[in-house]
């Protein structure tokens, strides 16, 4: 029986990117999302402990599935086994910037006609 695969999938959330694991991924029936369920954090030793790890297993503790906005993903990869989960801060003003609306539909040209 083949292993189950696992994905990384890195989105930007709130002015930081996130960086997790799951084995379990779609595309939502809700229009222009992402789904990812089944969230997978590397047990590791008691003697070190990532504090980014950390925050983001009490942040989807309990989480069933996550939908993600198909605009917000970076990246999706599929990969051998799962790594430390990371949250990065964007550097560079990403309180200063914000991004242009996108409605994810394309208008009708003939419809004014």
């Amino acid at each position: 029986m083949a292993a189950k695969p696992v994905y990384k999938v890195i989105f930007l959330n709130q002015g930081q990117v996130y960086e997790v694991f799951c084995s379990a991924i779609y595309q939502s029936e809700m229009y222009g999302f992402i789904e990812i369920e089944e969230f997978v954090f590397g047990e590791r030793s008691g003697l070190l402990i990532d504090p980014a790890e950390e925050k983001l297993k009490n942040e989807f503790a309990g989480v069933k599935r996550s939908y993600i906005p198909m605009h917000a993903i970076v990246r999706i990869d599929e990969v051998e086994k799962e790594g430390p989960a990371k949250i990065i801060d964007i550097k560079g003003g990403a309180d200063k910037v914000t991004p242009f609306p996108y409605a994810g539909f394309m208008p009708n040209p003939n419809l004014g006609e």
